[in-house]
């Protein structure tokens, strides 16, 4: 298994080949701009997944859990990609909705995080494997711990974890007005849940989060997206079915290269441009990609770029 990251002496590829793209194919600017059914997918999600809750108030635990494995994983899961959606601002036009959506579409997540998550989120596009600024590439404790099937099997099950802590501790962010708003809100949510309805329900929408940000195929596009296993390339896409529930993430390399286009479109920069991803490597299928983490001897924490922080101290400069 590698002992180092994987360093990169270049800027990040995707703002010069938006540029490349946008100057030979101008019209795939007319595909920037809010999806419109974002507020009544979001929605739906939401009532759908706690009205589920609710109906499991008094079901035993194994039926909780297999329900939140085999149902409420894949809601959670879509929940928290609308909120990477709802981070670029592409529900709606004016940033403070998307905001409140984000908020809202929280709910059934059952912890707060909405708010934050956009904060790191913009800076990991901005500024892509920037050290001490990207904080989507793993820690050095991980790469210390993670070092074999075992660990790396611990790993993936408890990665949503790694993904949601690892910011907190190596760069905490001063919380505002909206962090407060979201966390009120979401306590409100959750303290509600177990006063109507009980534990059990509650429960369930934690599970459901917990399962499908771990050992879970739709968490596979966290290690499908820049974990690296081929040196030449640091950003893959994956265009299976599972698309169609997480908001078109796998077209990772069209999300980098332009992130203000919604994910329902993101395809048609495939169409309009197939040159600049044809020669890329690809995935059909996110459960295959845990299984090449866990089981590859020679991936592992350590399999993502970085690059050096630049004389200013921020990153490499980027294009929005």
């Amino acid at each position: 298994m590698a002992t180092d990251f994987f360093w990169s002496y270049t800027d990040e590829p995707h703002a010069s080949r938006r540029r490349q793209i946008l100057s030979q194919y101008p019209q795939i600017k007319e595909l920037f701009g809010p999806d419109p059914l974002a507020f009544l997918k979001i929605t739906v999600a939401v009532l759908l997944q706690l009205w589920t809750a609710t109906s499991l108030h008094n079901a035993g635990w194994l039926k909780i859990l297999t329900i939140a494995y085999f149902f409420g994983s894949f809601l959670n899961h879509n929940l928290f990609l609308a909120i990477h959606e709802l981070s670029h601002n592409l529900a709606f036009s004016t940033p403070v909705y998307n905001r409140w959506l984000g908020i809202f579409a929280n709910l059934p997540i059952g912890v707060p995080m909405s708010v934050t998550f956009q904060k790191y989120h913009l800076e990991h596009h901005r500024f892509q494997g920037v050290d001490g600024i990207d904080m989507d590439i793993p820690s050095l404790t991980e790469t210390r711990w993670v070092t074999n099937v075992v660990t790396k099997s611990i790993w993936v099950l408890l990665q949503l974890f790694f993904y949601a802590l690892r910011p907190l501790f190596l760069k905490p962010k001063p919380p505002g007005l909206w962090e407060f708003t979201n966390l009120v809100i979401q306590i409100g949510l959750d303290a509600s849940m177990v006063y109507f309805w009980g534990w059990r329900s509650f429960a369930y929408l934690i599970l459901s989060t917990f399962v499908g940000g771990g050992m879970h195929p739709m968490a596979g596009h966290f290690i499908s997206e820049h974990y690296i296993f081929h040196p030449e390339q640091e950003t893959y896409s994956y265009y299976g079915p599972l698309n169609y529930l997480t908001w078109h993430v796998g077209y990772h390399n069209e999300h980098h290269d332009f992130p203000r286009i919604p994910g329902n479109k993101l395809y048609k920069v495939k169409e309009i441009a197939p040159e600049y991803y044809e020669g890329f490597e690809s995935y059909r299928s996110w459960s295959q990609v845990i299984y090449m983490y866990i089981m590859d001897r020679t991936v592992g924490p350590f399999s993502r770029m970085k690059r050096k922080r630049s004389k200013t101290g921020d990153g490499t400069k980027k294009d929005d």
